[in-house]
């Protein structure tokens, strides 16, 4: 029977051991063996530390980001075989889509977050700039760097993919390298997306370690700088956490234990409602989905005491239509429990619950394709709880697997009473349209909770569930569910993160945060700022305007463009006792003005403006006062582009306005969109002509067989396709992949150096020279390239195929064209 192997110090390690057998729940063959025995988990976590972190820390937020899509991309293309695996684990195929998928979006999430959110620098600057002295001389602000330590995940056993993948999306991002130890049942499909992961070269060296079995003695060996994210038993979490190696060594620790979480069935939603019917839905869903293993799965269902028996009926009808088995079979909607072990200990649970409250609903007992002697299946059972504020057991024990307990409330008052006494939970739900029930019970027991579902007839379609944790909203609970926190955007992050305060001068607080602090020192020069490319802005490049004197007029006339007609602007009868000596400019004006003033009106490298931020107005402008305005790049922001937009970066321009008395007026800081600087040649005549003169017949290409002279046909047969002549018949490229071909026009990456353009291989003769010489071919070629220039200019609305690309524009053949010649001027080293 095959090893699971570990990967510890960057390589594949087979632990010493017999190990644990690990065998598929749905029919009790043994598919691997889990084995930790022999590793040195201290030289794992020194490795950790001194080789993963100095690869992830090194990296800017934005370059994580971009490295988590590129893994999640990767693992998306060989999902199959995981679903093959989780299987095994008696997992449905709507659970594996939950545990494989989710886990993927997970890294999807995260990317795009980093990317539009994060900066493209290893640290991260929290928060605004304090001024901390009278004159702005002294500042103070706070920046985010990787804790230096290695982070070690023990996770449970029901998401073998997401647990793994939901905390390193956080951990990667963050700069911090981790150790994933998941349970050993499971652990073979863990195993294999870790292998694959490796495989995919993306990950740097050092970034990721992967423990399959008992965790021995790892947590002795963690120390200042280090974390632990456990996922579990709320007691073997509290066990963990008082370990003195962890206690004693400052180590952070985030517990995510299981939860006896609540669904509270509001007091109108009577039979009938859509939302008594969305209730057994989602109640249904929960005991059922991944057999009930889930850390968010209801426990306890808590509905109007005058609709205990309607609930139940209806319940009891759901779940028996939901049939149990293979997770193969078309027919199954439940799996098994994870293993026989696993089993025995939801039975242990179960019996505890019997002795005190009624099983109401034990289920029917066939399976699909599977008998219980060899798989791990149960039935979902159903308990009332018929004195909940009496009977404490339904709010004290976890059976972690089908099972939920009914239970009786009289008002709003007593919901949240019961839904509080889990004593600490990671979701509570309540399905209403009374939006005054909803109000009061959920602030109430609000601060027993991690998250509160609210589901009715208005959100139903768009819902993701009770039992479903986002990225972007945290999850965790205090008390019994442990009183961590994992996800919830960004802020899932500050786990992994050093919290530091800076203090020093403006022109120390830009050095060290990369943003333009009012104050430092402005880098002026000849160039307009808006000239310049993304790549070229540096911050503190700065322009100081000309003056403007403001009018009469101007205040009329924005008033009538405008319609604000206030009375401050157009009523001088009326300033008595305002804070206005007489008509004042509009504070919009004065912006619109300013905008006037620094934009550069020549065509250049910015897009558009992409918003304004933080704009404020200090001082009143009135007729006759003059404004001058001090644009300052303030910071840079590496933005990803999507389809047909030409890649581009955001940039935070600070605006300062004042007055003739060097009075700020206002400030405010805009962001515009600012094109990256093209790799590729320009379709400039003049430069195009430039690069050939360096091609002669004795000039070899650095890869490809064609002559100089091929090359530059070949680059005139593609101009004259761009003209209609001769119009192409066909595009090799299939309907299904054309718009991703056509989006990657608009993209600064190079064609690919061994891409076979598909019509050469069909058809040599394009390859045959008809020009009687090289220069002859040149001049050919320059001439049919003018003749491109006028005739878009001429037809700016032509369209003409192209073999590879499809239909194209004026636009997309220019960007065509302009990576092709790249491609080949290179090819034979003219560029």
């Amino acid at each position: 029977m095959e090893k699971l192997k570990n990967y510890i110090y960057g390589q594949w390690v087979e632990g010493t051991g017999n190990g644990i057998p690990l065998y598929n729940a749905v029919n009790g063959e043994q598919v691997a063996i889990s084995d930790t025995e022999g590793l040195n988990f201290e030289q794992a976590l020194d490795y950790g530390r001194k080789v993963g972190y100095k690869n992830l820390s090194s990296m800017t937020f934005y370059d994580r980001g971009e490295m988590l899509k590129k893994v999640a991309l990767y693992l998306l293309e060989r999902k199959k075989k995981y679903y093959e695996l989780s299987y095994k684990t008696g997992a449905t195929h709507v659970d594996s889509w939950v545990d494989i998928e989710g886990g993927f979006g997970t890294f999807f999430t995260y990317s795009g977050l980093a990317k539009r959110m994060l900066p493209n620098t290893p640290f991260w600057v929290d928060g605004d700039t304090q001024k901390i002295s009278a004159n702005g001389t002294f500042l103070g602000t706070h920046i985010l760097t990787p804790s230096e330590g290695v982070s070690i995940q023990i996770n449970a056993y029901n998401f073998p993919v997401w647990g793994m993948l939901e905390k390193l999306s956080t951990s990667l991002l963050a700069g911090v390298p981790s150790i994933v130890k998941p349970s050993p049942f499971g652990s073979y499909l863990t195993n294999a997306v870790f292998q694959d992961m490796i495989e995919s070269g993306i990950l740097p060296e050092g970034a990721v370690q992967l423990v399959c079995g008992e965790p021995g003695n790892i947590l002795d060996y963690v120390q200042d700088g280090d974390s632990v994210l456990f996922t579990g038993s709320a007691t073997t979490g509290r066990k963990l956490k008082s370990l003195p190696s962890i206690a004693g060594n400052a180590v952070r620790f985030n517990m995510e234990a299981d939860s006896l979480n609540c669904s509270i069935l509001g007091l109108d939603a009577k039979p009938g409602t859509p939302e008594f019917d969305l209730f057994i839905k989602e109640v249904r869903n929960e005991m059922t989905t991944k057999a009930g293993q889930k850390c968010t799965a209801i426990r306890r269902i808590i509905v109007p005491e005058n609709l205990i028996g309607d609930v139940q009926n209806a319940l009891s009808k759901a779940l028996d239509q939901t049939k149990i088995g293979n997770p193969l079979s078309r027919e199954t909607r439940m799996g098994s429990l994870v293993g026989k072990q696993q089993y025995d200990e939801v039975v242990r649970k179960v019996n505890l619950l019997k002795a005190e409250t009624e099983l109401i609903y034990d289920g029917k007992h066939e399976l699909v394709d599977a008998d219980y002697e060899k798989g791990a299946f149960m039935s979902p059972k159903l308990f009332l709880n018929d004195k909940p504020f009496e009977k404490n057991i339904s709010h004290d024990v976890e059976a972690f697997g089908p099972v939920s307990t009914l239970m009786p409330y009289k008002d709003a008052e007593e919901a949240a009473a019961l839904a509080k006494r889990g004593k600490g939970s990671l979701v509570g739900s309540i399905v209403s349209h009374d939006n005054n029930f909803v109000a009061e019970t959920s602030w109430k027991m609000a601060s027993q909770h991690g998250r509160i579902f609210v589901l009715n007839r208005d959100s139903a379609k768009e819902s993701t569930g009770h039992g479903s944790p986002l990225p972007t909203l945290m999850h965790g609970g205090p008390g019994r569910a442990g009183g961590g926190e994992e996800m919830g955007g960004l802020n899932g992050l500050h786990f992994f993160l050093q919290k530091t305060a800076i203090q020093g001068s403006p022109d120390i607080l830009t050095a060290v945060t990369k943003i333009y602090q009012q104050g430092a020192e402005k880098k002026y020069s000849d160039k307009h700022p808006f000239q310049k490319y993304f790549e070229e802005v540096e911050v503190g490049d700065s322009l100081e305007t000309a003056g403007r004197t403001v009018t009469d007029a101007d205040i009329v006339n924005f008033s009538n463009v405008s319609w604000d007609h206030f009375y401050a602007h157009t009523d001088a009868t009326s300033l008595t006792g305002t804070i206005f000596d007489k008509t004042v400019a509009h504070g919009y004006f004065i912006l619109s003005a300013a905008a006037g003033l620094f934009v550069s009106g020549k065509k250049g490298p910015v897009i558009a403006n992409y918003g304004l931020e933080n704009c404020s107005f200090f001082k009143p402008v009135y007729a006759g006062d003059t404004i001058t305005v001090y644009l300052t790049a303030k910071e840079k922001i590496n933005r990803g582009v999507k389809g047909r937009n030409i890649p581009s970066g955001v940039v935070k321009w600070l605006v300062e306005v004042v007055n003739q008395r060097d009075e700020i007026v206002c400030v405010a800081t805009i962001l515009t969109l600012v094109a990256k600087q093209s790799p590729f040649i320009d379709l400039n005549l003049k430069n195009i002509q430039k690069t050939l003169n360096g091609l002669t017949e004795s000039t070899q290409p650095s890869w490809g067989k064609m002559s100089p002279q091929q090359m530059i046909e070949h680059l005139e047969h593609g101009v004259l396709v761009s003209l209609g002549e001769p119009e192409a018949e066909k595009c090799f490229t299939p309907e299904e992949h054309l718009e991703k071909w056509q989006d990657s026009l608009y993209n600064h990456r190079k064609m690919p150096k061994d891409f076979p353009a598909p019509y050469l291989a069909e058809d040599e003769k394009l390859l045959e020279l008809r020009h009687k010489n090289l220069e002859a071919a040149k001049i050919s070629f320059m001439d049919n390239l003018k003749r491109f220039s006028i005739y878009y200019k001429e037809n700016p609305h032509a369209e003409h195929t192209n073999f590879v690309f499809g239909k194209l524009n004026k636009e997309m053949w220019e960007l065509m064209h302009r990576k092709h010649f790249t491609h080949h001027f290179e090819q034979f080293g003219l560029i």
